[in-house]
């Protein structure tokens, strides 16, 4: 059985916190926020802090943290966009509208969290979010003005890998900007989308760094040169860094989607959720199932024991996949407020709750 005592899901009305039983079944144990859209949650395995990301929409993006597991919350503060020069003509505005991303920084750096927001501002708090500031130097990058939105009408930072040997070594994914990376903390940032290509460009952009659209990557914990990637038109796969990516192509039965996972102790096995893409974005023949590669995309595995194989039309968004510290238990949420497990690394999965809200992130802590 899986360490993992923790299993935290933010969703569309609410936080739902969750624990194992004595059965080793999960049970939920609380909630918070319930009827507000929670865009995303972190329990830092750090010093055991719980963060909330909401989007109030008419009030507004807060932000929230809990020193007791979620009992009691307390505001803090929120990321907030500077003043748009007036001189500016660009389209995406100069305002907060969702944490798409949270991540907590390093060992060796005590209350550092990053957080990836719509429309593509990186954040940065050193003191467990009392304070944020945008990390001007990725902001500032003339390429910016090449990014665009996804399935939003602006660009967004949804994936933030911290390398476990160098916390000063960052890399983001925006969609549609391409993957980021910084070695310096964030001072300086460099464009590594080679290997990338995008099918909804002009032949002529396809290859276009500045316009990649990874849906979500991923850094193998245990060896943290592999990354996976999914793409608006496929899988890519690094094996130095992050640095360069290729294709692979076969991942059944679809190369779209959204939510990946990668096992900690093994940079060869993944998951994938796939769908049909663009305007469809549902199961592929209504079936949902999750693809496995355990031989570094040389093949795949489509697995849906347990999981709706007629008129199932549940997405799993990007953060709504994970896999436990042990490579075995995964967990999935998705659009319909199904939430489900597995205990064996995907051959099989049983039903937590059929009746969630829309799932957007599910987390082990």
């Amino acid at each position: 059985m899986s360490p993992t005592t923790h299993l935290d899901v933010a969703t569309r009305k609410g936080l739902f916190l969750l624990q194992r039983a004595a059965d080793g079944n999960w049970r939920i144990d609380g909630t918070a926020f319930l009827a507000e859209s929670v865009t995303m949650v972190l329990r830092d395995g750090r010093d055991g802090l719980l963060y909330a990301a909401l989007r109030h929409g008419h009030f507004g993006v807060k932000f929230q943290r809990s020193s007791d597991g979620g009992a009691h919350w307390e505001e803090c503060a929120t990321p907030l966009y500077p003043d748009k020069p007036e001189e500016s003509d660009e389209t995406t505005p100069w305002s907060l509208d969702q944490i798409w991303a949270l991540e907590a920084g390093g060992v060796d750096q005590p209350g550092r969290l990053w957080a990836g927001t719509l429309p593509g501002g990186l954040f940065r708090s050193d003191d467990r979010g009392d304070s944020w500031h945008l990390v001007r130097s990725l902001w500032d990058r003339p390429e910016r003005a090449n990014w665009f939105g996804g399935g939003y009408d602006h660009p967004g930072i949804h994936s933030i890998c911290v390398d476990p040997r160098d916390s000063d070594r960052v890399l983001v994914a925006v969609s549609c900007g391409g993957v980021w990376q910084t070695e310096d903390g964030g001072d300086n940032w460099r464009l590594t989308s080679e290997g990338m290509f995008a099918e909804y460009m002009p032949p002529e952009r396809r290859h276009d760094p500045t316009i990649q659209d990874p849906h979500r990557v991923v850094r193998c914990a245990g060896d943290p040169d592999h990354l996976w990637a999914s793409h608006h038109n496929g899988v890519f796969r690094s094996t130095d860094g992050g640095n360069s990516w290729s294709e692979v192509p076969n991942v059944a039965p679809s190369v779209f989607g959204f939510a990946t996972a990668v096992a900690p102790n093994d940079p060869a096995t993944a998951w994938f959720v796939p769908a049909v893409k663009d305007e469809h974005r549902i199961p592929v023949a209504g079936q949902v199932v999750v693809a496995r590669t355990g031989d570094g995309g040389e093949s795949f595995e489509v697995l849906r024991a347990g999981l709706p194989q007629e008129h199932g039309y549940d997405l799993v968004f990007r953060h709504a996949l994970d896999v436990a510290s042990d490579g075995e238990e995964l967990v999935m949420g998705s659009t319909t407020g199904n939430l489900w497990s597995s205990q064996d690394r995907g051959e099989s999965w049983q039903a937590i709750s059929h009746h969630l809200p829309p799932i957007y992130a599910a987390r082990f802590s």
